[in-house]
């Protein structure tokens, strides 16, 4: 069970790397214009890259089940965030399936193996 906490925590690590470093990369992948300034390129940075960065690192540097759990609280809140989107935006379905299935799956894990 540690071995699946460690490779959640790299793998939340490797994504938020592409947002914190490569923002306008992340911005295509995820349909994202930037418009009249560079603030959006700031939240990818900070919303999509620092925050699950750190999160990652976290859990890594504590080794602290609680701090698996929490990551996997804020991928459920990400999944609900995506499948509201699903049903109200109407994205790129299949697209937009994916990324809930990496969001709700690693939630899955990591509040099961994890509870309290």
């Amino acid at each position: 069970m540690d071995v699946i906490n460690i490779l959640i925590a790299l793998l939340t690590i490797g994504f938020g790397a592409f947002g914190f470093l490569a923002p306008r990369y992340t911005a295509s992948a995820l349909d994202l214009a930037t418009t009249q300034s560079t603030m959006g390129l700031s939240e990818l940075r900070a919303g999509s890259g620092g925050l699950f960065v750190a999160l990652g690192l976290w859990c890594l540097i504590t080794g602290n089940p609680q701090a698996y759990f929490a990551l996997g609280i804020a991928y459920i809140g990400a999944g609900a965030g995506r499948a509201l989107s699903i049903l109200l935006d109407k994205p790129p379905f299949k697209k937009a399936l994916i990324f809930l299935g990496f969001e709700w799956g690693p939630a899955a894990l990591l509040i099961w193996i994890n509870w309290p």
